[in-house]
Formats: C-alpha cells, sequence, structure tokens
C-alpha cells in the first residue's frame, strides 16, 4: 500500500540560517513557504550579540517575507563578555527564544564565539534561572582533535561537565551526527533535545568524494560514516520526543562553494520539509514525519503547536540546479535530482 498524500500540522524549523541584505530577501520566502516559524541563527557579520541587534534583525527579516504569516524566533550570539543583564533583557522581549554558543572558529562567522565556556557562567546561570535554552554547535576546535571525532569529544570535554554545572539548564544538541550524540540525547532527562538536518539523514561522508571533490555536500558538522547515518535514522524512526527538525540550511553563493577554500553549508530551504518526507517514506515511519515536524520543537521550547495545516502529494520533482540569490546563485540540495513529494499548490 503506497501513501498518496498526507497532511500534516504546519511544521516548523528549529535551526535556520537567513543570513541578511539582500541574500534574505532571495532565501527567506524559501522557509515561509512551508514552515510557521523558524529559529533564526545569529551568526551575521557583525554577530547579533544584542536584544538591539536583534529587534533589527527581526524587521529585516520580516521585510524579507512580507505578506506571509512566518513568524521568525531570534536568538543572540554567546561571547566571552555576554552579560547576564543582557540574557535576563532577552528573556523579557519574549521574541528571543534562545542562545547560540558557537565555539570560536568552529563554522562560518564563528570568529566572535566562545573560547573557553567557563568566561560564560554568568551568563548561563541567567539562562538557568530565565529558561532560556542554550543552542549548542557541538564540536571542539582543537586542531589536534580528528574532524570526524569532534563531536564526541565536544560531549566528553564540554557539554557534560557544562550540564554538571548548570543541572536545570535547557539545551538543544544542534545538527547531531554521531551515534555518540543520539546515544548521548537517549541517556539524558528532558531538559536535552536535539535537532536533526536533512542532509546528515540522507548522506554519509562519501557523498563529498563521489568522482572528486563535491563542495555542495560539505557542511560543518561534517558528514560522518554510514553507521552514524543508521543512527540517525533509527533514531528519527522511533518517534522519540527528544529529536526534532532543524534544517540547518545554510545559503553561500554558488562561486564562494566552488573555490579554493570553500565555505561550509548546504541549502536545503528550497524543499526542505519534501525532503524530510523523502526520508520517513524510505525509513517506513512516515507516520512519524508530523511529530517530529510540528510537534516536539515546540514542546520543548514551551511554545503552542501551530493550529494550521499542510499536505504533501506523491508527485514528483525535479530540483532546480541552482536558484538566484542577491546578484549570484545557490545550488540546492539534490540540485537536478528527483524527489517524490512536493507540497500541494494551495499550501504554497
Amino acid at each position: 500500500m503506497t501513501t498518496e498524500s498526507i497532511t500534516i500540522t504546519r511544521p516548523d524549523d528549529w535551526h535556520l540560517h537567513l543570513r541578511d541584505g539582500d541574500v534574505l530577501n532571495s532565501v527567506a520566502p524559501f522557509t515561509a513557504k512551508q514552515f510557521q516559524r523558524a529559529i533564526v541563527m545569529p551568526n551575521l557579520r557583525p554577530a547579533v550579540t544584542t536584544v538591539k541587534h536583534a529587534v533589527d534583525y527581526l524587521d529585516r527579516i520580516l521585510a524579507a517575507v512580507e505578506g506571509s504569516d512566518f513568524e521568525p524566533l531570534m536568538t543572540l550570539y554567546l561571547t566571552d563578555n555576554t552579560s547576564a543583564a543582557e540574557i535576563m533583557a532577552a528573556h523579557k522581549s519574549c521574541f528571543i527564544k534562545g542562545v547560540k554558543l558557537y565555539p570560536a572558529g568552529a563554522t562560518t562567522n564563528s570568529d566572535e564565539g566562545v573560547t573557553d565556556i567557563s568566561k560564560c557562567n554568568a551568563a548561563l546561570e541567567e539562562m538557568q534561572r530565565a529558561g532560556l535554552p542554550l543552542l549548542v554547535h557541538g564540536e571542539v576546535t582543537d586542531s589536534t582533535v580528528d574532524v570526524f571525532d569532534r563531536e564526541k569529544v565536544f560531549i566528553d570535554r564540554v557539554l557534560m561537565p557544562l550540564m554538571d554545572r548548570f543541572p536545570e539548564l535547557k539545551i538543544v544538541f544542534e545538527h547531531i551526527t554521531t551515534a555518540d550524540a543520539v546515544d548521548f540525547v537517549l541517556a539524558t532527562g528532558p531538559r536535552i533535545g536535539a535537532t536533526v538536518t536533512v542532509h546528515h539523514l540522507m548522506y554519509n561522508r562519501n557523498a563529498m568524494f563521489e568522482g572528486g571533490i563535491r563542495p555542495h555536500n560539505y557542511c560543518l558538522p561534517v558528514l560522518k560514516r554510514e553507521s552514524h547515518r543508521q543512527a540517525l535514522l533509527q533514531a528519527i524512526a522511533s518517534g522519540n520526543e527528544k529529536f526534532f527538525l532543524g534544517t540547518d540550511s545554510a545559503p553561500h553563493a554558488k562561486n564562494l562553494k566552488e573555490s579554493s577554500c570553500g565555505c561550509a553549508g548546504i541549502f536545503s530551504a528550497h524543499a526542505a520539509i519534501e525532503l524530510y518526507a523523502t526520508v520517513f517514506e524510505l525509513t517506513g515511519a512516515i507516520d512519524k514525519l508530523e511529530a517530529f515536524a510540528s510537534f516536539y520543537g515546540p514542546d520543548f521550547y514551551g511554545l503552542p503547536r501551530n493550529s494550521g495545516t499542510i499536505t504533501l502529494e506523491k508527485s514528483a520533482q525535479t530540483i532546480p540546479e541552482s536558484y538566484p540569490m542577491a546578484d549570484q546563485t545557490v545550488v540546492p540540495l539534490m540540485a537536478g535530482q528527483t524527489i517524490p513529494w512536493r507540497i500541494r499548490s494551495e499550501n504554497v
């Protein structure tokens, strides 16, 4: 028996990069057409480190999606100097829903990130008191640690000691990529959740080297071996409420990806929910898609579930080779390939 269409509660994206300026104007509508809300990452240049910065960025996002009912959920960028007073102001703002930890140098625009988590104790104490989640890019940046082991080492060196020091702090382990991360999340209590990207569900690290270097499959955290991908698939297929949707869609211009030092990031916002549907169907867990995409994220963040719905139908679509982005182009995930699902036209 095959499923020809599914209707789910309108989903949310709990990890999204929208960039700024003309790039923002180009990519934000892709998310707004399918997701009701999204947690927007703060790693701009300069970074979104204050409530004032977040207010201004929110206004720019709303202008980019004018005419839609999309709701951006804002975050602050944690630094060594983030004060408890700034965290208190963020909590009182109501529109800031988390604070992002980037270890300095871990990924795109993370140079202003945290050099030593102990320098953030005052901010973390206030976050714990206020119930404001810490959103973690879980990789160490120690150059002596193999790039494929940096998530596991982060768990041991940073995350577990952090939990001991702040036992009531809510933490989202972002874009998990390893069986180690799955096991860690499952072993912890309800204050730890995790987002899972569609590209880490679809691909293992071989995808970066098929017939040569494939820069558009390069992201951070980097794709891992097949055993880790299988662990992620088992986690989402289990229906466990600790795992929820976060695309980590991260647009970079085609020429910057295909350069001598290509950027890390995969753009998936063009067809994110259709791609997740494809994965869930192939895993035999299409009945688990709605909870993963629409229920577990808001439940973890203490927000209401959405009331609207979208319908996905079994109707093949071929992903374009590229999309316009500002004065450049962006190459999407699965460019030039065909996927079996699409959002019903009246939902777009």
